[in-house]
């Protein structure tokens, strides 16, 4: 498998925010985000921050009342009035400094219904540095850029060395576009290709379509991990998004073991037991189609165990 470093990841700063907060922060049309399928806000404040990554580290002890603390409020904005529906983040009252968000894994990809999370914090000398940013690995490494020890490698976050129009910009940069950007550039299609000077040759797309396979194995462990001990103030959200996606989720599974269609090629609708398009059927080892049967097993139970579905 390829080596741990990371390609230059960014997210353009041409798509800051579709509605541009006000200086004094006041509301605009429609600004407020549709309804989730989960009665779920997609951006909240709660009180509740003891186990974020970030609660004991003191970056910013004298928050709020600051001149930063103004530019924080202008993040809040953003996001409430900005983020897609696959994005949900929470603020808390007592510490603006921090900040957590659930990133749904995008369809087409092999992190397909998947949650990520991620702690996020501001430092005393925000916005000229980026927010510090953690990802809760659940102990698996499942892309070249989000490690186990919750290390983010990206660009913009200035934690991989890209080009300078890559990098964080304190004039225009903002939380919305580090969500977008894992979701969109680190989350995508091919994460093999995320390590630097990785050309998609045949020999290449082979390496690919292995670590694509592996990668949706770790996304299942993790969703049995992550339902077992999901994040404060999102326990309901877990449930309930399972509860939904948790049929869709093992017809994946069994799809993929059948070798019916690629890994994150999966569509509910389109890729019934019945069905089968040649184009995206897919060759798979004993070994992988072993896996994938005893994943859908383990998900079956832990779906009664902790959800409805």
């Amino acid at each position: 498998m390829s080596s741990p470093s990371s390609s230059p990841l960014c997210y353009s700063h041409d798509g800051e925010d579709k509605h541009p907060a006000t200086e004094d922060g006041g509301d605009e049309p429609n600004g407020s985000p549709p309804p989730t399928p989960f009665s779920f806000k997609q951006f909240d404040i709660v009180s509740d921050y003891s186990d974020h990554h970030y609660a004991d580290s003191n970056l910013f002890a004298n928050c709020i009342g600051s001149d930063v603390s103004k530019k924080i409020m202008r993040e809040w904005k953003i996001l409430e009035r900005n983020l897609p529906e696959s994005i949900f983040v929470r603020a808390y009252e007592e510490r603006i400094d921090l900040l957590r968000a659930v990133i749904v894994g995008p369809a087409g990809t092999p992190y397909h219904d998947g949650l990520f999370f991620f702690d996020l914090a501001f430092t005393s000398d925000y916005p000229n540095s980026p927010p510090m940013v953690y990802y809760h690995s659940y102990g698996l490494r499942l892309n070249p850029n989000l490690y186990e020890d919750g290390y983010v490698c990206l660009s913009l976050i200035n934690t991989w060395d890209g080009k300078e129009e890559e990098r964080w910009n304190p004039a225009i940069s903002t939380v919305l576009q580090i969500l977008i950007s894992i979701q969109a550039l680190v989350l995508n299609e091919k994460p093999y290709f995320n390590e630097p000077e990785l050309e998609e040759e045949v020999e290449a797309e082979i390496y690919s379509d292995a670590y694509n396979k592996e990668a949706y194995l770790f996304c299942c462990k993790m969703m049995m991990r992550l339902m077992k001990n999901p994040p404060k103030n999102y326990e309901e959200f877990v449930k309930n998004y399972f509860g939904e996606k948790g049929k869709g989720i093992l017809a994946a599974c069994k799809a993929y073991s059948d070798g019916r269609v690629r890994v994150g090629r999966f569509n509910e609708k389109e890729n019934s037991e019945s069905e089968s398009d040649d184009c995206n059927r897919a060759e798979v080892s004993a070994i992988f189609k072993a896996l994938m049967e005893k994943m859908h097993r383990d998900l079956h139970a832990a779906f009664l165990l902790f959800c409805t579905i």
